[in-house]
């Protein structure tokens, strides 16, 4: 199984679970990838032989006291969601100066990755709200 595959497999859980107990909650991940011999998960080598690790941090984005049935709300999550994934490329970014890609290439990517969290827990909050009518 591929590593995104289980990322994504993990993160669907955690949204249920999140969902289930009433507070959804995003998991907004960033990976960036270092040409480096500290330990992380090694996914090859340079042409030198230098191994080149895939560092990843993750963030849970909280949806508390957002209405998500609202588009007001909707889009709050959202904003939370791009922060989060700005801090953590850019922690990675601190903590790495020669990861790639940039710190705004990886919270794009991280963002759009949330952004299918953020819809589903969206969706589901519109969804109780009409069956409540």
């Amino acid at each position: 199984m591929s590593i995104k595959l289980l990322a994504m497999s993990a993160a669907g859980l955690v949204c249920g679970v999140a969902l289930a107990q009433g507070l959804p909650e995003v998991k907004v991940e960033a990976t960036r990838v270092i040409a480096s011999p500290i330990s992380a998960k090694t996914i090859g080598r340079t042409s030198s032989g230098v191994p080149i690790r895939d560092i990843t941090l993750s963030y849970g984005v909280s949806s508390e006291g957002l209405d998500l049935s609202t588009q007001t709300g909707a889009l709050a999550l959202e904003n939370r969601v791009k922060e989060a994934a700005e801090q953590a490329c850019a922690e990675i970014g601190r903590q790495h100066p020669d990861a790639t890609p940039s710190d705004a290439a990886c919270a794009r990517v991280a963002v759009d990755k949330a952004m299918v969290q953020v819809h589903a827990v969206v969706a589901a909050a519109e969804k109780i709200r009409t069956a409540t009518k």
